[in-house]
């Protein structure tokens, strides 16, 4: 009999009721988790993909006192949408979060559907925004699996989630989530990954689950007869503004600033990145629509798109 075929005995239901008193008594008194509204959550749970989840906090509570509803954020020009992310990174997120809002108010009267397939379908929701909406704004049994929940579900189950395929850890997650508290948990299992079971020097004396879980026992997965792949050394990451995403931050940092509707020559070198590089990357920012861009023999210019 396997792991799925028997949740509760790998995720007891008194792992979980710890996991949820903790939380309770301790969780982060994020702005966004006041409510259940759906586009409230939607927008939340765009913010705090690969931003830290307090700086999204902030961000979100100015951002719903200026779009409290999805047709308010369809109804705003891209420039805005554009202008009001700034901080938050990975602007195509604010992209695809102004599209997703006109796809509610298109194809669903300007309410977030609460049917898993019909979220997936919205820009820029994948399965997991699809599964953390469900989950906290309609209480439906969808576990959210981020690397923070991989991580948490996986060691409690059988000490490291490296011994799950995703799907099958995906049908554990679904699984375990209590059918009375499916918001909560979500929000609990995020937490726990954030704060406590870190990849490396987990505080499991800290642990609500240490009792239950596999990884604190000192059990570690045994993948494979071989062992686990051998992995290859890291090479040392380069410095943040020679990146190309420092760039792109940067060329868009400039359009934002300018005044609506402004044109702003990019003819020059930006850091380290010669003018040749500042070309191709407000060329490739046009090509996705975060910027207008108009070329000519001499210099090329952008601004938000209108």
């Amino acid at each position: 009999m396997s792991t799925l075929d028997q949740p509760d005995l790998v995720v007891p239901r008194t792992a979980r009721e710890a996991i949820l008193a903790w939380y309770a008594a301790a969780g982060r008194p994020l702005a966004f988790r006041a409510t259940t509204d759906p586009y409230a959550v939607l927008v939340s749970e765009l913010m705090a993909q690969q931003t830290q989840a307090e700086r999204a906090a902030e961000a979100w509570t100015v951002w719903i006192a200026r779009w409290p509803t999805a047709g308010d954020l369809a109804a705003a020009p891209v420039a805005d949408v554009l202008r009001a992310w700034a901080g938050l990174g990975y602007n195509r997120r604010a992209l695809a979060l102004h599209r997703a809002a006109q796809a509610i108010v298109a194809e669903h009267g300007g309410r977030v559907p609460n049917d898993l397939e019909a979220l997936e379908r919205l820009p820029g929701v994948g399965p997991y925004t699809a599964r953390a909406v469900a989950a906290i704004a309609f209480d439906k049994p969808f576990g959210a699996v981020d690397t923070n929940v991989r991580r948490v579900l996986g060691r409690i189950a059988v000490g490291g989630h490296e011994a799950f395929s995703p799907g099958a850890l995906q049908s554990l997650a679904d699984a375990v989530v209590p059918r009375d508290a499916a918001a909560a948990w979500t929000h609990a299992l995020m937490d726990l990954g954030a704060r406590l079971c870190a990849p490396r020097n987990p505080r499991c004396g800290e642990c609500p689950a240490a009792a239950w879980c596999r990884y604190a026992a000192g059990e570690r997965p045994h993948v494979g007869a071989a062992g686990p792949a051998t992995r290859n050394p890291r090479r040392p990451e380069p410095a943040f503004p020679s990146t190309n995403r420092w760039l792109r931050g940067r060329v868009l940092e400039r359009a934002r600033e300018a005044p609506d509707g402004a044109w702003v020559s990019y003819d020059d070198a930006i850091g380290a990145h010669g003018q040749h590089a500042v070309r191709e990357a407000v060329l490739a920012l046009a090509s996705e629509g975060l910027l207008q861009a108009r070329e000519n023999p001499e210099t090329i210019e952008a601004r938000l798109p209108s």
